[in-house]
């Protein structure tokens, strides 16, 4: 492996990826590399990712080193963070195989994950899954039983938009959220539900057309364009009262209420939804699972065990719902279409009158042709 280009530099790969195009190479410092944050990489362009970390640990196995391989994604990853001291947005460097050269001189190395490395530490991560799971479920319930009062008995703020009676949809920009989110398209044309983006699950509403009511969350992976829409604005606080996510709304002169509360953006949205009356509550998008959560670098999932313990009922999770549900029409599809609309048509033909008189003379004529 061997090629030059230009850098681009970020410690967050959400953020990285907003300034990133398919010229340049993403210099990244993420440890165990996410699905999401891998998607969002392939969707810039970017051929090659270094990595400041190590891209998988072992820890447990975590879906992005797979997703950049298989679409062929060059990763050079532990290179060590003092590759941020060295290079700058715009410096052009030269990779020769695990090595990175900036004017000629040699700045860094790291380890080629390639599919072999990459089988190894996977299978490493799966024998320690048994593990990784009992410390999850012992951090879940030990938490569940601390916040236990502060989930199940939330205030949330009062809001403009009118829930009760409706529907409502809840989106997060967590895995596969395009997918379902296409796969539901039809349900809110037709039903028009509450819209309430999480975060960036706000900007993946406008990206299908759709304008949300309501957008909830720290506020750090949603653009300016999108809090600027005229959304009502909540802003995730500690349960202390303390919400760092509000000083950029008031940066650019919007206002938001605080919504103090233990557990994840999109735990408080759902809270939301049910105390409001919501009739139905549709999640696309959100954290289910253990992976889901070590992957967003939570050890547990309490408030969100608590939360979907109290809306019970009333949630409809529509995480993987296009891989239940494929709507693309088929060539065979296309001509039984056909073929049933033809057969009222032939039976109309066949019955009127002219269409009768024509026969009649089609068999007369025959009748001559064969003698009769």
């Amino acid at each position: 492996m061997e090629l030059k280009a230009e850098v681009k530099l970020g410690k967050k790969t959400k953020n990285l990826v907003k300034r990133l195009t398919d010229r340049e190479i993403a210099v990244i410092d993420h440890k165990d590399i996410d699905q999401l944050a891998a998607t969002s990489l392939i969707n810039t362009g970017t051929r090659v990712v270094i990595n400041a970390s190590p891209s998988i640990t072992g820890r447990y196995p975590n879906l992005g080193p797979e997703e950049l391989i298989a679409n062929n994604v060059f990763l050079l990853d532990k290179v060590g963070v003092e590759i941020f001291h060295k290079l700058e947005d715009g410096d052009k460097i030269h990779i020769i195989d695990n090595e990175i050269f900036k004017d000629g001189i040699k700045i860094a190395e790291g380890r080629v994950l390639d599919k072999a490395t990459l089988e190894e530490k996977l299978k490493i991560s799966r024998d320690n899954l048994e593990d990784e799971l009992d410390k999850f479920v012992k951090n879940t319930l030990e938490y569940a039983k601390q916040e236990k009062d502060l989930i199940l008995d939330l205030n949330p703020p009062e809001i403009e938009t009118q829930i009760e009676g409706k529907h409502v949809l809840i989106v997060v920009r967590g895995q596969d959220y395009k997918e379902d989110l296409e796969a539901i398209t039809s349900y809110i044309k037709e039903i028009e539900p509450i819209l309430i983006g999480v975060d960036g699950g706000a900007d993946a509403l406008l990206d299908f057309g759709f304008e949300p009511h309501i957008i909830i969350g720290d506020m750090d992976s949603i653009s300016d364009q999108a809090l600027k829409i005229g959304s009502e604005l909540i802003v995730h606080a500690y349960p202390n009262g303390d919400a760092p996510g509000l000083e950029r709304i008031q940066e650019l002169n919007l206002n938001a209420q605080k919504f103090p509360a233990p557990g994840t953006s999109e735990d408080i949205a759902m809270q939301l939804a049910y105390e409001k009356g919501a009739e139905l509550i549709t999640a696309v998008g959100t954290h289910s699972n253990m992976i889901d959560f070590l992957e967003k670098g939570r050890a547990g999932m309490s408030s969100t065990f608590l939360t979907r313990l109290k809306i019970g009922a009333k949630l409809v999770d529509a995480k993987g719902v296009n891989k239940l549900y494929n709507s693309r029409l088929r060539p065979k599809h296309i001509f039984q279409i056909i073929a049933a609309a033809m057969i009222p048509v032939i039976i109309i033909l066949l019955i009127a009158p002219p269409m009768q008189q024509m026969m009649r003379l089609l068999l007369i004529k025959l009748r001559f042709s064969l003698g009769f």
